[in-house]
Formats: structure tokens, C-alpha cells, sequence
């Protein structure tokens, strides 16, 4: 008898069979490339917050007024007159607890310009009598869009006081609406400032 002679090759009969298949490393790929771009782009969003936040739009106007400081202080702070004389915040009251305007207290403002109107909660930052009226507004969490908006009087000569309206802006949407900031809004930091002078001028005249 003759042993039956296998002819397949040692060395090829070990390999025989059915292996496991070898990983596509294209998904590895795909996902790297995902999480590299989702980092530079939170890098990115992360500059950009930063710089929006450190290079604020100011609006800034002025006027001189033929009046002393507390005349200018008492029509500025006189709120519930608002609708009367005031062209851009056409409405502004007290709504936190206690009803006075206090630093820490709450705004509800009406504010207009040639789109609309708007409506504002701010907060009261600062109240100096005869000397400066400042509050701080949000538009969404506040790396969206917050404005602090201020009035400061300043005596320049006998009689005569320069009264300074003004507004920074911060936030990822501003630079964005820096041009309807200038376009809209700045004008009618002017015509509340014109029209404060009219309102202090009447109501000098009123109580001589």
C-alpha cells in the first residue's frame, strides 16, 4: 500500500480557510478629519467670542444744554414723562421691587427707531444724581448682544452743562449689526438728546 500523498504545499495548506476580514480604515479616517474640524472650529468660535467681546461698537452723542445740572437731571429722570417729549425711548418704568430708580433696579424700556419698536429689561448700573445715569441690557445669554448705555452730564460753564449719550455694544452678533447700529440707532441718540433740550428749556420756562 502507498500512503495518499496530500500535494498541496505545507506552507499554503496553513493558510487555508476563510480569515477574519481586515478593518476598513476609512471610517478611523472620517472620524479623525470630524473631530480635528469640530476643534479648529470651536478654536475658532472661541477667537471670535473674545475678540467680539474686547472690540465693542460705541455709539456716542452729545449736545450743550442752557441749563444747569439738577434741570437736566430731573426731566432725564423723569420717567413716567417719557411719552410725552422722548423720541427714542419712548417709554421707560421701574419694575423690580420698591419702584425707584436705584442702581440694581430693573427697566422695562420701549425703545424706537425708523424700524419698530423694542422692548428692553435692563439693569440699573449707576445712579448719580446731576452727574451720570447708566444701565446694562441683554440681548440673549450674554455673549449674544449687551449694551450699557449711559447719560453723563458734565457743567462746562456758568448755566451751561454738555450732556453725553452714549452706548457699547459687545457680543458675537454686533459686528454683524454695526451698521444698523449707526444707521438706526445713533440718530436717534441725537433726536432724545434735542429733544431733552427742548423739554429742559419748557420746563425752566414754566417754573419762572
Amino acid at each position: 500500500m502507498t500512503a495518499d500523498l496530500d500535494p498541496t504545499p505545507a506552507y499554503l495548506a496553513a493558510d487555508s480557510g476563510p480569515g477574519p476580514a481586515p478593518r476598513p480604515a476609512r471610517p478611523r479616517r472620517r472620524r479623525r478629519l470630524l473631530l480635528g474640524s469640530g476643534a479648529a472650529l470651536l478654536v475658532l468660535l472661541a477667537g471670535y467670542t473674545t475678540w467680539s467681546v474686547n472690540d465693542p461698537v460705541r455709539l456716542t452723542a452729545s449736545i450743550e444744554i442752557e441749563a444747569s445740572p439738577d434741570e437736566v437731571w430731573k426731566v432725564l429722570t423723569d420717567l413716567p414723562a417719557y411719552p410725552s417729549w422722548n423720541p427714542f425711548v419712548v417709554s421707560s418704568r421701574v419694575t423690580s421691587s420698591g419702584g425707584r430708580l436705584e442702581e440694581g433696579a430693573t427697566l422695562r424700556n420701549v425703545l424706537r427707531d425708523r424700524t419698530g419698536d423694542s422692548v428692553f429689561t435692563p439693569e440699573v448700573l449707576a445712579v448719580e444724581p446731576e452727574r451720570e445715569l447708566r444701565w446694562l441690557g441683554r440681548m440673549g445669554p450674554g455673549w449674544v448682544a449687551d449694551g450699557e448705555h449711559s447719560f453723563v452730564i458734565e457743567e462746562i460753564g456758568d448755566h451751561r452743562v454738555r450732556l453725553t449719550q452714549s452706548e457699547s455694544f459687545t457680543g458675537v452678533a454686533v459686528p454683524f449689526a454695526k451698521g444698523k447700529l449707526r444707521s438706526d440707532t445713533l440718530p436717534q441718540f441725537r433726536a432724545m438728546n434735542e429733544a431733552l433740550a427742548r423739554r429742559v428749556e419748557a420746563v425752566g420756562h414754566t417754573d419762572r
